[in-house]
């Protein structure tokens, strides 16, 4: 990486940024801003053990903390055992005397390890949310406002770079790469597939019921690419329900396709991807993990969030959206009374079809 700046500017810099999957995912070019620019920096990262998956090992990251947030939970926020957990935690990253330390993510949750941290200079965006600005001294006035619709997550996140003097003109991401294990384990569920066709992997489910698309669009994307291409399905285990009856409306059986949901880890379906020619998806955490990846052209499909705010973009992303007036409404509950959850049926299945067509070259 080009050094820009002096890289003894800053020895070492520390990134908070706890939760969740997709917003680490698009902390990380940050983190790659920063190492550009300050090659010989060393780069801490404090992420919660359910989003650690993409941060625990990168490249980028010289140490990563991770918060055992899920067992603190189920013991109690005021167990014993949790505040020694989280004095060994303060003390682990006092002791590497950082610099700097980068409250990306404005929250109480990320800002109430500020006080216990002997750093310097603790920075922050204003328009942080739960009072979380008040541990900082060293607020910059925000671009735009932390929900702008129309501004896009990473470029946020890398306004903390610029303020520290990195170079962000280059958003890229890096992950870890594949295990011996996981590299295995996915040629063995990639087995079946014909390698002489290229692969399309559908990833239809997301937490939010209102960014599904809708289930027969599915199948008539389906019916279209029989014979033509090798569909894969990703997921977890209780969104096999959802690819059944997608594939009940179509006329592919189980047998047509390969569905991996419930067989793979998020590490190995990074994997999955990096086989793909083309992911589809909704807004989700696996559209964010296959523009992470990088080589896969990534399709999100969107309805209820904004798309210029949190979609994969770049020369290899495509973004399908509705025009309609009350959204992006970034809620999990639609409110009309009326069409309820429209949104997620106002993208037709010739238009994913016609993007398909372009992208892979098909007949």
């Amino acid at each position: 990486m080009k050094n820009i700046h002096n890289s003894n500017k800053f020895n070492k810099i520390l990134i908070l940024r706890l939760s969740a999957l997709g917003d680490t995912i698009h902390t990380l070019p940050l983190a790659y801003a920063i190492k550009k620019t300050y090659p010989d920096c060393k780069l801490g990262w404090v992420v919660e053990d359910k989003a650690q998956l993409f941060i625990k090992d990168n490249p980028l990251i010289d140490n990563c903390y991770v918060v055992p947030m899920k067992q603190w939970k189920k013991r109690g926020l005021l167990s014993f055992q949790n505040f020694r957990e989280f004095q060994t935690l303060i003390d682990n990253i006092n002791k590497e005397n950082y610099d700097i330390v980068l409250d990306t993510q404005q929250l109480f949750k990320s800002a109430m390890f500020l006080p216990f941290l002997n750093i310097k200079r603790k920075i922050t965006l204003t328009g942080g949310r739960e009072f979380s600005y008040i541990f900082s001294n060293e607020i910059y006035p925000e671009t735009h406002k932390l929900f702008d619709s129309s501004y896009h997550i990473v470029k946020r996140n890398l306004e903390f770079g610029e303020h520290i003097g990195a170079d962000t003109s280059e958003i890229r991401f890096m992950l870890k790469a594949p295990s011996d294990t996981t590299s295995k384990k996915v040629n063995d569920l990639l087995s079946g597939i014909d390698n002489s066709k290229k692969t399309v992997v559908c990833a239809p489910s997301t937490t939010w019921e209102n960014k599904h698309w809708k289930e027969t669009y599915w199948s008539k994307v389906l019916d279209f690419l029989k014979d033509k291409v090798n569909i894969v399905f990703t997921g977890m285990e209780n969104d096999i329900s959802l690819i059944t009856r997608i594939l009940d409306n179509s006329v592919l059986s189980p047998n047509d396709v390969t569905i991996l949901a419930g067989k793979t880890n998020l590490e190995e379906l990074a994997e999955v991807f990096r086989r793909a020619d083309v992911v589809v998806s909704p807004d989700s955490g696996s559209a964010h993990i296959a523009w992470a990846v990088s080589k896969p052209a990534v399709i999100t499909l969107f309805s209820a969030t904004a798309e210029k705010r949190s979609a994969p973009f770049g020369d290899n992303c495509y973004v399908l959206a509705p025009e309609l007036s009350c959204r992006p409404c970034l809620k999990k509950n639609c409110r009309l009374k009326n069409n309820k959850n429209i949104c997620c049926e106002l993208v037709k299945p010739q238009q994913l079809i016609n993007l398909l067509t372009d992208i892979l070259h098909l007949t």
